[in-house]
């Protein structure tokens, strides 16, 4: 890690009374949760894709 990055991590656990360890789970937790696709969402995508194969064909010609 970078130290001016790691520096920073230290600086604000001091500042907000937490332990790094805390701090780095949560920036983890809250990346996965940006990063990941909820299966809604794919469920959704699936359907509509499903439901518009035939128009997705014609468009392709």
């Amino acid at each position: 890690m970078d130290q001016q990055v790691w520096d920073d991590l230290r600086a604000m656990a001091d500042e907000s009374h937490q332990s790094v360890s805390g701090l780095l789970t949560e920036a983890i937790s809250e990346y996965l949760a940006r990063r990941r696709v909820r299966p809604a969402v794919m469920a959704h995508l699936e359907d509509s894709i499903e439901q518009n194969r035939r128009l997705g064909e014609l468009l392709a010609r």
